[in-house]
This record gives structure tokens, sequence and C-alpha cells, in this order.
């Protein structure tokens, strides 16, 4: 397992369908400059040398906020850009696997729905989980949901860092106050907000209440 820590609190990860404007770069700066702790660089139809080409640019944004950057699926993308780590989902590459091309240094996330899921991605040595959906979502509407009382048994069961994902807005935020949760992460939200910057700092002001509480 890595051995560097992030802070997962407030996590954006991107979709360019999404996003309300124009270009990625200007999406990510406001993102970064409202406050969020980590990036998840999600793209699902770009080719490799686009999305390495994406990557460096994403990178270098977050860089000047010192947010790390976290490429989704591909390791591949992660090593040529010296990203922070990748995020996998329960059909993408295994842990081993990431591991085998970015090395034991990087940070690897794994998605889970089921405590089942979450227990086997812990004990294949990820460094943190991606719980849910936690509601329906336009972003993967076939995703299965993760019920409250699956939520609270995976949280009780695994010692990894877990942030929820899947229907996470200011409205939801609140209703996790209490649970022992690394974070939030949170895709339309933020990259769809009319005004990204202020999307954000409203979003970190509840995240941060909901960790202080």
């Amino acid at each position: 397992m890595a051995t560097r820590t992030l802070d997962y609190s407030l996590y954006l990860v991107t979709d360019r369908d999404l996003m309300s404007t124009a270009t990625l770069a200007e999406a990510l700066e406001a993102a970064c400059a409202g406050g969020v702790t980590l990036v998840q660089l999600r793209e699902k139809h770009a080719s490799f040398e686009e999305f390495v080409a994406i990557a460096r640019e994403a990178k270098a944004i977050c860089d000047r906020f010192d947010v790390p950057l976290i490429i989704n699926d591909e390791p591949e993308v992660c090593a040529a850009v010296d990203a922070a780590g990748v995020h996998v989902g329960q059909d993408d590459h295994s842990v081993a696997e990431v591991r085998a091309i970015i090395g034991p240094d990087k940070i690897v996330g794994v998605s889970a729905s089921t405590l089942a899921e979450a227990l086997t991605a812990e004990a294949d040595g990820a460094d943190y989980l991606g719980i849910g959906a936690m509601a329906y979502t336009a972003t993967k509407p076939d995703a299965h949901v993760t019920s409250r009382d699956e939520l609270e048994q995976i949280l009780a069961q695994v010692s990894i860092p877990s942030v929820v994902i899947g229907g996470i807005n200011k409205q939801s935020i609140p209703t996790y106050a209490g649970l022992p949760l690394a974070g939030y992460a949170i895709v339309s939200a933020i990259i769809a907000a009319p005004d990204i910057e202020q999307a954000t700092r409203e979003i970190a002001a509840l995240v941060r209440h909901n960790a202080e509480g």
C-alpha cells in the first residue's frame, strides 16, 4: 500500500459532459480555487494519447493549487504524467495490476457498492474506497445503489479511508454527519454548477461542518 496520505474530504470527479464551463481547465481552476482537496480525472471516451494530454493539463492546474490528481481507470496514464494515483471500478484493472504499472508509492482507490466488495478491495491492498452509488445519478444510471445500512456496515468493518459518491450534494452532505467518512466524492454538484468556485466553497463549508460535528 502507498505510504502517501491524501486529504479526501472534498473529492471532485470530473465529467466533461456535465460541466458548466467551456473548458475543463476553467472548471478545474474554479474548483481548486474553491477548495477541492483531490481531483479524479475521468475520461471515458478519450484515446490514450488524448487522455495523457488532458491529464498533463489537469495536473499542471492541480499542482499550482497543491491538489493531488487521481486518474480514473488508466494506470498507464497515471504513470505517463506522474499523477498521485489511480481509481478503478469493479470491472477495471485489479489492484495488483495497477500496482505493477504505477508502483508501490502511488495511491490506488477502488469503487465498492457492497460490504463484500469493500472487504475484498481492502484485502487486495486498496488505499481507499469510493462507496456507492449512494443514490441514482445521471452519471451512472445503472450503478448499484448502496443503502445507508450497508454503508454503515462497510465503515464499521474496513479500516482504510472511505468516501461516498453518487448523489452527493449540498442537500445530502448533512445527512452523513456523524459517520466516520474520509470525504465526499462529488461530480455534478460542482462540475455542473453555474458558478463552480462558489458552489465548491459552499460544499466545502458543509464538509467542514460535518467533520467538526
